[in-house]
Order: structure tokens, then C-alpha cells, then sequence
């Protein structure tokens, strides 16, 4: 399982190389907890170990905050399994394009978040941590595509017979 730390310093990287631009800390948060849940869809288990908290504006991981600082030179790729770069690859290209404010209004439909939302007050935040479980049962309601071969995962099986 790959360091939250490293999978953001890649994601950043990645997202710069990908779409030209700088990726705001908000996206950030965003795009990791979509890295996850899409982890647990494909693959039934974490890209990495790291909480996310129920905040106004979608989950968010603490530890993280403050602290989008990607250093010059430093792509990750060292630092993160394949596995993990090819996955965050397909999650950059997904949802990267997306405005962040859209994938935060994207993130408020996820059952995950809600639990963890609840009892609190819309616009203040919640140091409540969203269930991992909660999250894989996201990961149930969701259909990966993979950019590298071009299909959603549920057809490799329907290629591998052909």
C-alpha cells in the first residue's frame, strides 16, 4: 500500500503533466478520495492508508492539508507502486477535467460523506472520518474505465473470451 503523501506528491504531478496546470488543494482532496474509491472498485482494497473527514465542501484528509507543495523535479513515480500510477493516471483523466466545485458537488451524493455528515450543521465542517466500508460501498455504484485499453473493466472479461 502506497504512502498517502507520495500518492498526492504523484496525483499533483501527474495532473500538471496531463492537464498543463497547477492542481488547487481543494481538487487535491477530492481527486484522492475518487483514487480511492475507484481502488476499492477495481481492485476491492485501499491505494493507500489515510483517513478522510466529512467537511462542508466533501471529504478531505487532514494530514494533507496545507501542504500541496510539489518540489521541483520530484514526480512521484518513484516513490508509488505501478499499480498506483496507473490508476491515478485513469483518475486524473476522469475527473481532472472536471471543475472542482462540480466534484465537490459530486462528492455530497456519496453515502460515505453523508454518514459522516450527519448531526452537522450545513456549512460547518465535521472531524468525523468517513468509514472505509462506506466508501468500498460507493465503490459498488460506480463503473471504472480504463483509459489505457480503452473500456470499463467489466468488459475485460468480455475481451479475454473473444
Amino acid at each position: 500500500m502506497d504512502k498517502i503523501i507520495d500518492v498526492a506528491q504523484y496525483l499533483c504531478a501527474a495532473y500538471k503533466r496531463m492537464l498543463g496546470e497547477q492542481l488547487d488543494e481543494m481538487k487535491l482532496h477530492k481527486l484522492l478520495y475518487f483514487a480511492q474509491r475507484e481502488s476499492l472498485a477495481v481492485w476491492n482494497r485501499p491505494l493507500f492508508a489515510g483517513d478522510f473527514e466529512g467537511w462542508c465542501y466533501g471529504p478531505i484528509c487532514r494530514e494533507l492539508c496545507h501542504c500541496l507543495q510539489v518540489k521541483e523535479g520530484k514526480t512521484g513515480e518513484e516513490e508509488v507502486s505501478d499499480e498506483c500510477r496507473y490508476l491515478v493516471n485513469n483518475v486524473v483523466l476522469e475527473y481532472g477535467p472536471m471543475a472542482t466545485c462540480k466534484l465537490c458537488e459530486m462528492s455530497h451524493h456519496e453515502s460515505s460523506w453523508l454518514k459522516a455528515r450527519q448531526g452537522v450543521d450545513e456549512g460547518k465542517n465535521s472531524a468525523k472520518k468517513l468509514d472505509l466500508e462506506d466508501i468500498r460501498e460507493d465503490a459498488r455504484k460506480v463503473r471504472p474505465y480504463d483509459y489505457v485499453w480503452d473500456m470499463y473493466y467489466d468488459e475485460f472479461d468480455d475481451a479475454e473470451e473473444t
